[in-house]
């Protein structure tokens, strides 16, 4: 890449350092997408407004700041929304969207509503992540598609997150895969997995489970034979490629992370890599002030590995994060007290230069803390510790087969939907499956208690597995439970030795199968992949002449694991926890449609979510 491709603001540089410390430097990928961003923004030549997709602004603000919109002539950005455009006056309007049937007509408003005493302005549609023929159509019988003079597409696969991380944030991958027999996120998924291909050489080796993951490498092998002459030459930085789909593990989103960023994901949400804290905990009080004037505005904090403290403590078990703060804050007032140390010029110059790192360290270590105490006070209340409780009967095997009295006593406390969803689909899930009457009795209760619109909530979680009579099949639970030991008693959650810390006791089985595939290997456990859905195959691509990787002794592997139908903070941790062990063998970098936990899972497979919002 050219030194003019790289000359954005140092700000955005510096924002995206985090990405490339890690054992593959997602910055290329990133610095991919910038540059053709830039290159659509100067075929629009002279001044530029955007009018985003509310749903893109997140995904693209981790791609590109808008100084770097700003040295392309873009001037102002709007909200896209029915009606008017608001007054700019710039040469030309471009469109963000998501190729969305309803976007489109209000696409056509915002044009047909255009002043006609106004000076004309150019129109540009960009589609994110392809163009789409029906989109264009829509928007011909609308009267509009002539006034465009750019119709592209701009191809946002896999965004950077982390140095280790990437994601879609495709929102309905899970319900469109399993509910819609739409296979668009998996077309997208495999473009994207030839993008980096492209960028970071062929992967030798594919392994996957499930059906999605049968498609996705299907896709992938026909585009790689259709691509056949242009092929990179580029050594393959990757090792292996596990494609995993997300319903042969549909029990680890169910359960309640216990990780410190799983929790802060399960109170709070997190939304590409920012959360919303309430404000009373991080207000500044000045001298003298009372309590009154506290902030309304909820406080937004970006958590990345950008962070020093939040790295360190992000994957420990919420029990051990305490300790870890109280240490950081000793070994940052040991340094602010060095001052008293510093004698000479030299050494004051020196405690000098250290003072903003130390500064950050502090406001970081304040940050943090004061989440930590508001997460705790949730952590440690009896609401918490019983829904825990029941989980973990579940995940063990205790009464899984009969009404459970604890889901009956939330649902006559009318507890929200999708807290009583989540128990309810975990019991059916570690059970393979609710005997009929049980499963009736349940629906019943919900229904009744909630609200008849839910029935098609009920059907959707059925569809997908998540929810489902017992058939005649025996309940393979216990048996994969035990040869995969994915509970373990007394999981060390101070100074981990198993992936079971970050649920304090069970080892989510996504991570069981990545872990056994690099040793000893899947055929091992054959017997219990055949009881888990969808196939699972193994598939090499040949790598062009004289590329192939000589690796150095003590070297470790990289292994990118895809999940598709979204993956969990928890299951993250448990993967870097793998990568950091000593005698692994292997580096993890993730991939997925979607960060999810299992609210925003649940969410996206009810019929009318709205009707949710207490």
């Amino acid at each position: 890449m050219t030194a003019s491709h790289l000359t954005s603001l140092s700000a955005t540089a510096k924002m995206a350092a985090h990405l490339s410390y890690g054992r593959v430097n997602l910055n290329i990928l990133r610095e991919a997408a910038r540059k053709e961003l830039r290159e659509f923004l100067d075929k629009c030549a002279g001044s530029k407004a955007i009018v985003w997709d509310e749903y893109l602004t997140g995904p693209f603000g981790l791609i590109a700041q808008y100084s770097l919109l700003k040295e392309h002539e873009v001037e102002k950005m709007f909200t896209l929304k029915a009606g008017r455009l608001p007054a700019s006056d710039v040469k030309n309007i471009i469109f963000f969207v998501r190729p969305r049937l309803e976007l489109m007509d209000i696409i056509a408003e915002n044009i047909a509503s255009e002043d006609k005493m106004h000076p004309p302005r150019d129109f540009h549609i960009l589609f994110v992540p392809r163009r789409s023929m029906l989109c264009e159509q829509r928007l011909k019988e609308q009267g509009v598609l002539g006034s465009f003079i750019n119709i592209d597409e701009y191809i946002l696969d896999l965004i950077p997150y982390d140095g280790d991380l990437l994601s879609m944030e495709s929102e309905g991958a899970f319900r469109e895969c399993y509910l819609e027999s739409d296979q668009t996120s998996l077309y997208h998924t495999a473009k994207g997995l030839m993008t980096l291909q492209a960028l970071y050489g062929t992967i030798p080796q594919i392994y996957g489970k499930g059906e999605c993951a049968r498609h996705v490498a299907n896709m992938m092998l026909r585009m790689k034979r259709e691509f056949a002459g242009s092929q990179t030459q580029i050594l393959p930085v990757f090792d292996t490629l596990l494609l995993l789909d997300r319903n042969v593990d549909l029990l680890t989103p169910l359960a309640t992370q216990l990780t410190y960023e799983g929790l802060i994901d399960e109170v709070y949400g997190i939304t590409n890599g920012y959360v919303k804290l309430p404000p009373e905990k991080f207000a500044q009080r000045k001298q003298g002030e009372g309590g009154k004037d506290l902030p309304t505005e909820h406080k937004k904090m970006q958590l990345n590995s950008a962070e020093e403290l939040y790295a360190e403590i992000r994957d420990k078990n919420f029990n051990a994060v305490g300790a870890a703060l109280s240490k950081k804050a000793k070994i940052i007032s040991a340094a602010f007290e060095e001052r008293h140390n510093a004698k000479t010029v030299g050494e004051i110059k020196q405690f000098v230069s250290q003072l903003p790192h130390m500064q950050a360290a502090r406001s970081s270590l304040a940050n943090h803390t004061s989440i930590a105490e508001l997460i705790k006070d949730i952590t440690t209340s009896e609401a918490f510790f019983e829904n825990l409780t029941v989980e973990q009967e579940f995940m063990t095997g205790v009464e899984t087969d009969k009404v459970n009295t604890y889901i009956e006593d939330c649902i006559a406390q009318k507890d929200p939907l999708i807290k009583i969803l989540r128990l309810v689909c975990m019991q059916s899930v570690c059970n393979n499956g609710l005997k009929q009457k049980i499963l009736d009795h349940y629906k019943k209760e919900i229904l009744q208690t909630y609200g008849y619109e839910h029935m098609l909530t009920l059907n959707n979680l059925e569809k997908t597995g998540l929810l489902k009579p017992q058939t005649n099949s025996r309940n393979n639970y216990p048996t994969i439970r035990k040869t995969l030991k994915l509970w373990m008693e007394d999981a060390n959650e101070q100074n981990p030795n198993d992936i079971s810390y970050v649920y304090s006791g069970y080892a989510p089985l996504s991570i069981r199968l990545t872990q056994l595939l690099a040793r000893p290997g899947w055929r091992s456990i054959e017997e219990v992949l055949k009881m888990l859905p969808g196939p699972h195959f193994e598939e090499r691509q040949q790598l062009p002449a004289g590329l192939h990787k000589k690796r150095q002794q003590g070297e470790n592997r990289t292994t990118l694991v895809f999940f598709l139908g979204g993956v969990t903070y928890a299951e993250i941790a448990a993967l870097r926890f793998l990568s950091q062990m000593e005698d692994s063998g292997t580096e993890y970098i993730i991939a997925t449609t979607k960060l999810i936990n299992g609210t925003s899972w649940i969410k996206s497979l009810m019929d009318r979510p709205e009707a949710q919002t207490p």
